[in-house]
């Protein structure tokens, strides 16, 4: 499964890097996931998976539950204790970092990606950000992910308490979440370090952009057997153009980016605000 990246600066040296929503692909992932313990049982004792494809299955099932237990709370009446602890939910959730939900969604799934971004910028440049986001990841979110597990059981103590146990609720979704940010960082990482074709990019010129003598200014790179194949888009270019000013994009820009390459607004904002 190939999935489209969608690369473009947000404000100075923030960028945005966002995977593009496919609601088929999500609906086919979700099928394949087992949704009752009976189901997950038939899925580990009946296949040969190995022990990494059986944790697997059983990260995805807990993840499926952790879905199904938010909506829920989501869907509460207001003002309601289930609904107050949907709001409390959405503020620490408002601390996780773009980064992290971008590196998330490069599933297991995912063979090759198609990276779209704006047609001014230099297509190793772009390679480069995202070959740094991938290793940057891998380290944060592997202490992370340690680090949350060493909290899950301090914060289980806590159950003799007469009230949900919110700690270890939060440090078991860091621990999901970290883990799949690493394996999404390795994945990244694998895909856009792929040699099996040569850059057909000559050394850029002094001014940033590929010299276009030796190769036309926005052809892409890579091939469409290789991993990864960089796709430069005048469209967002001119988006970018139309709405640019020294604070970086606003609401409205961010919004016509978002529905005309499917992307999630909220993620997007985010990056806005992150530090470099």
């Amino acid at each position: 499964m190939r999935a489209r990246l969608v690369v473009f600066p947000v404000k100075g040296r923030n960028w945005c890097f966002s995977r593009s929503i496919d609601p088929s692909l999500e609906e086919a992932a979700a099928s394949h996931t087992p949704s009752t313990l009976k189901q997950l049982w038939k899925k580990i004792s009946s296949s040969s998976n190995s022990s990494a494809k059986n944790v697997e299955l059983v990260i995805d099932y807990a993840s499926n539950k952790m879905d199904k237990a938010w909506t829920g709370l989501e869907k509460a009446p207001e003002g309601t204790f289930k609904n107050k602890l949907h709001g409390l939910g959405l503020k620490l959730l408002s601390r996780v970092k773009p980064s992290e939900i971008f590196l998330k969604s490069i599933s297991k799934e995912v063979s090759g990606v198609e990276i779209t971004y704006p047609s001014s910028l230099n297509a190793r440049l772009v390679r480069r950000r995202l070959r740094h986001i991938a290793m940057r990841g891998a380290v944060i979110h592997k202490k992370y992910f340690y680090g949350s597990v060493m909290l899950l059981p301090l914060s289980s103590a806590l159950a003799v308490l007469p009230l949900p146990n919110i700690p270890f609720f939060w440090f078991l979704f860091r621990s999901y979440s970290n883990w799949r940010a690493l394996k999404g960082s390795e994945k990244l990482l694998q895909l856009v370090s792929d040699c099996s074709c040569a850059e057909n990019s000559a050394a850029p010129n002094a001014k940033g952009s590929e010299p276009e003598s030796e190769e036309p200014k926005h052809k892409s790179h890579g091939s469409q057997d290789s991993l990864w194949v960089l796709q430069p888009s005048k469209e967002l270019q001119e988006l970018l153009n139309k709405h640019a000013d020294e604070n970086g994009l606003n609401d409205s820009a961010i919004s016509d980016i978002c529905k005309t390459f499917s992307l999630n607004a909220k993620d997007v904002s985010k990056f806005r605000h992150q530090s470099s």
